[in-house]
């Protein structure tokens, strides 16, 4: 327990009690008891500036993160970064380096937007999860329950000797937890080859002028990947989790977003697209030519141009938001569902989605990471020594334009960094920046 919530369990009785009782003892201290009272328990808001070394980092150690990344820019490896760190719910480095957009030399900023793609899917659960609060659903309740289009699904078996996909009977239907975790069953049609997945792409799943319920309709009249519950494999399920929230809630999901979890934290950043008045802040995006050079390139056929408000409104990976919007959503889940008396998830519930959701005997080794499983809808370490982490119940994703982040609740800290770069040759930056993190903390929590 960092020391904002030790002091936040202690009840206010208590604590004027205290001071009462000390004035008592010695009436030199009678007229400053009220204010000593008011000082100790008065809260400093999450996110504000500090020094590193008023959250146990050390200032010279840690600009180390930051000439790492101004490195990569220099060396041509990387157009533009923001990096930010959080301790004790203060923020002690927020960094950019390089470029906006390299062409029109414009540099980047703090308050640059990003394309987050499946950095929307933590977003998307926690939508979902809200629902749970209330009652909605259950994570072991069948999808079908809400979702009809699901209903009795077959599941590819093979193929017959003339390439015809031969299909079998589910052998129990899909869960919601399944659904969350990616052991649904499902895929996603761009990431791995099957000829479900040749099915997905004919089918032209995620459709940015499609609605949520054509997108499940669609997907309703294609087989299943896999046997529910099988195996761990990386699917469309967040953008069903989107309908989810749409079935349930009654509301348009974008709609669910805006009025129960942006509003609320202030992530007025965050979005399906970038408005006008924002353009000049959306970072280009950039892959690498043959000689490895940095060269401007939208991702997936350039499907969205995110300048206009998609019909499809993609719990997977629609969304663009900024780094201190992002900062916002994740102090909310280390701080248990709350941000500066914002509660938007009960802390059991924010733990119930950062442990291991995965079916007992499934190997601790998700996308190929040793010493990792999934909860819901995020990633979560397990053994940092196979993991090559810090701590025991870290949990974190990234997005495919190499944005990334992770929560560690062990050492009460939070790194969200962004860069707008995919393809052969993107440098590790969430490895370094782990390493640069962790190495200028002073006052670890997590050492025996």
């Amino acid at each position: 327990m960092n020391p904002k919530q030790h002091l936040a369990a202690w009840p206010l009785v208590l604590i004027l009690s205290l001071a009462g009782l000390l004035a008592a003892c010695n009436p030199a201290l009678e007229s400053t008891a009220p204010a000593v009272a008011e000082a100790v328990v008065e809260q400093v808001p999450d996110l504000t500036m500090a020094a590193p070394e008023d959250a146990g980092m050390d200032s010279d150690r840690l600009s180390r993160l930051t000439d790492a990344m101004q490195g990569l820019v220099d060396e041509g490896r990387l157009a533009g970064v923001v990096t930010a760190v959080v301790r004790h719910g203060k923020i002690v480095h927020f960094e950019s380096a390089g470029y906006r957009d390299m062409e029109a030399g414009a540099p980047m900023t703090n308050d640059a937007l990003f394309r987050i793609y499946s950095m929307t899917k933590p977003i998307t659960g926690v939508a979902l999860m809200m629902l749970y609060d209330e009652g909605k659903f259950r994570l072991s309740d069948p999808v079908e329950m809400y979702i009809p289009e699901l209903s009795d699904l077959q599941v590819a078996a093979g193929t017959d000797e003339n390439g015809e996909l031969i299909t079998e009977p589910a052998d129990h239907p899909m869960t919601i937890r399944e659904l969350m975790a990616h052991t649904g069953g499902l895929t996603y049609g761009i990431f791995s080859a099957s000829g479900v997945d040749s099915m997905y792409v004919e089918a032209d799943l995620l459709n940015s002028g499609i609605t949520l319920k054509e997108m499940v309709t669609r997907l309703g009249a294609i087989p299943l990947r896999q046997q529910p519950g099988s195996m761990w494999h990386y699917s469309v399920a967040v953008d069903v989790q989107g309908y989810l929230v749409e079935v349930l809630s009654g509301q348009a999901f974008d709609d669910f977003l805006d009025e129960r979890l942006f509003g609320p934290l202030g992530m007025n950043d965050t979005d399906f697209y970038v408005p006008a008045e924002k353009a000049e802040r959306f970072a280009q995006i950039y892959t690498y030519d043959e000689e490895g050079n940095l060269a401007s390139s939208e991702m997936f056929g350039a499907a969205n141009d995110y300048m206009v408000d998609p019909v499809f409104k993609s719990g997977g990976g629609g969304l663009v938001s900024s780094t201190m919007d992002y900062l916002k959503f994740t102090q909310m889940m280390l701080n248990g569902g709350e941000l500066n008396g914002v509660r938007i998830l009960s802390p059991l519930t924010v733990d119930l989605m950062h442990r291991n959701q995965l079916p007992r005997g499934m190997p601790d080794n998700i996308l190929g990471a040793p010493g990792t499983v999934f909860g819901l809808d995020f990633a979560v370490v397990t053994d940092p020594v196979e993991a090559e982490s810090f701590s025991a119940g870290e949990y974190y994703w990234g997005g495919a334009a190499g944005t990334w982040f992770w929560i560690d609740p062990v050492e009460d800290l939070i790194v969200v960094g962004m860069i707008q770069q995919w393809g052969q040759g993107l440098p590790n930056v969430r490895a370094l920046s782990r390493q640069l993190t962790y190495q200028a903390i002073m006052e670890p929590l997590g050492v025996n």
